[in-house]
Order: structure tokens, then C-alpha cells, then sequence
């Protein structure tokens, strides 16, 4: 095989991997972005080494990949931006790529928004080994060969990781598809009429509110109390002409799912501006966050762009 056929065959086996690759570094980074940028880096590592000497390409990538978010998660700049009280994952349509293996419930959680947000207290190494092991299923072994650990430093991250993740982690009965669309749409036609006392009872005791402000604000806005968040609730989503203008038009509102959770698409056109998603522990909602910053739109809106959208729940808002 001549370079050049020898350099397109890298080139492809490099892009089979592409994907989880990038599900890998957005799990780690909780940013789009970020892991598009962590995974065009390494396809640069990957050109200039010595590819004959490997012995497992995709085990080489794999700790390429990990060790460049580690070290983006250890950088000065990313310490700023997520001490800096404005950091929220970054939200995907369902059925994006970037969001990797779902066969189980531990790879369906490690990708949710709210182990996502719980992973921001875990240090740099505990979140490597918790998303290599519960979303990748790497053995110990090879965890300490990607992170250059030991066996037991690799078991010793994973249990200190399970523990604050289980220990924050709100948790109820599993709410099936159909109920979670019911209660969305419930709670999006309670807050555009104005029912007060409707959105209190529908959610939970201790339920918490974030908003990113769309983007206007530099910390995120958080509330707590059901009262607090429903007068919120009813005053964010009572359509006006302001807000039409900032949406850049009368948004049509969509039902979808966001990381596997319900959520609701502000849509002018074919751009979302804003989405709306929800947490729901044992038939009420736990949390609700708001999302209009552009910047953390901009895969989800490109995605919803070449997606086959069930008709709205309100054509014009």
C-alpha cells in the first residue's frame, strides 16, 4: 500500500471512531464545543505519530482524547468559567451522536444534564474513571493504562465518584414517556395561562429552577421554593412583544427530549432560541432549566434544523 492509500485508510479508521471519541470527550467536558475541539486535536496527534508502532489504534485515541480534557478541566481558563457560577452542560437533541452508548441505565444517566452538573464536584480523575467505567465499560486495567494509574488508585477514584454522585443525586420512580410528555404539557399550559397554584402542585417540595439568562447575565439565575419558581414560570413563559423580539420572531413551541429528558423548544422558523428542560422524580418536577444562551444552542439548534419535528404544542407563542 503506496502513503497515500496508507493515509486515507488512517484517515477512515480514524473517523469510525470519531463518534465516541466525541461522546467520550463530552461526557468529560460537558461541553459540545469543547469536545469537538478535544477530538480535532487528537485527529492532529493521530497524523503525526507513528501509527505502525501501534498496537491498538482505538485504545491510543481513547487515551489521547481523555488526557486532553483532563488537562482542559485542569486549565486555569476552564477553572474560571465554571467557578464562575455561569457553567451549564451544554444540551443534545436526542439521536445526536455525541451522546454515545444508551443500552444501559448507567450510560443513559452519565449523560444526563444532571449528572453532567453533579460531575462539576468530582475532581478531573474521578470524573475520568467514572465515565470511562459506568458509560464505556473499561476495566479497571485499562482505566489505569489510559490514566497512567494504578489498578487500585483507578477503583479507589470510582467508588469516591459513585459516592458524591449517589449522595447528590435526587432519585424517584422511573417516570415512562408518555406520562413525562403529559406532565410537560401540563406544566407549559398551567404557565402560559397563569395558573399559579396548578404549577405549585405539580412540583416537588424541594424543587430548584436555573436559568443561564440567555447568556446576558455572567452567573446563572437560581431559584428554590414551588411558589418562587411558578410566579418565575408564569412570568417567563406569558408571551410578549419583547420577548418575540429578542426571539427574533413568534417562536412555535415543540416538545422534545434533551439528554433523554423532556424539554421544550422555543422555534422560530427553523432556529431554537430557547429550551426549557425537565427533571421529573415520582410524577412531579425536581428541576427545571432554561437554556438561551446562543452559544450553548448551537448544536442542538443545527441538529433540530435536520430533524423530522412532531407538530407543535403552540403553533404561534
Amino acid at each position: 500500500m503506496d502513503s497515500t492509500a496508507t493515509d486515507r485508510f488512517d484517515a477512515s479508521r480514524f473517523e469510525a471512531s470519531r463518534n465516541r471519541l466525541a461522546s467520550l470527550a463530552y461526557r468529560l467536558l460537558g461541553s459540545a464545543a469543547d469536545a469537538e475541539d478535544a477530538v480535532q486535536t487528537a485527529f492532529l496527534h493521530w497524523q503525526a505519530a507513528d501509527r505502525q508502532r501501534m498496537r491498538v489504534p482505538e485504545a491510543w485515541l481513547t487515551k489521547v482524547v481523555t488526557n486532553l480534557c483532563l488537562d482542559r478541566l485542569r486549565s486555569a481558563e476552564a477553572r474560571r468559567e465554571r467557578s464562575a457560577g455561569a457553567w451549564l452542560p451544554e444540551p443534545l437533541l436526542d439521536g445526536d451522536p455525541m451522546l454515545g452508548p444508551a443500552d444501559t441505565a448507567e450510560q443513559r444517566e452519565s449523560v444526563s444534564l444532571a449528572v453532567l452538573t453533579l460531575m462539576e464536584r468530582l475532581s478531573p480523575f474521578e470524573r475520568a474513571v467514572y465515565v470511562l467505567r459506568e458509560a464505556f465499560s473499561y476495566s479497571h486495567a485499562e482505566i489505569a493504562e489510559i490514566l497512567d494509574i494504578s489498578e487500585s488508585a483507578s477503583q479507589q477514584h470510582l467508588h469516591r465518584a459513585r459516592r458524591r454522585i449517589t449522595a447528590a443525586r435526587r432519585r424517584g420512580s422511573e417516570v415512562d414517556p408518555a406520562s413525562a410528555r403529559r406532565i410537560v404539557e401540563e406544566f407549559l399550559a398551567a404557565a402560559s395561562s397563569g395558573r399559579t397554584e396548578r404549577l405549585v402542585a405539580m412540583l416537588t417540595d424541594d424543587a430548584t429552577a436555573i436559568s443561564d439568562g440567555a447568556g446576558l447575565t455572567e452567573t446563572l439565575l437560581q431559584y428554590d421554593a414551588p411558589q418562587r419558581i411558578a410566579a418565575i414560570a408564569r412570568a417567563g413563559f406569558k408571551p410578549t412583544p419583547a420577548k418575540r423580539r429578542f426571539a427574533g420572531g413568534t417562536p412555535a413551541v415543540h416538545y422534545a427530549l434533551v439528554n433523554g429528558a423532556p424539554a421544550i423548544l422555543f422555534v422560530p422558523g427553523d432556529q431554537v432560541v430557547g429550551a426549557v428542560t425537565f427533571d421529573i422524580i415520582g410524577g412531579k418536577i425536581a428541576t427545571v432549566r432554561g437554556i438561551a444562551a446562543p452559544s450553548r444552542l448551537a448544536r442542538l439548534a443545527d441538529a433540530w434544523r435536520h430533524h423530522e419535528a412532531d407538530a407543535p404544542l403552540i403553533t404561534q407563542w
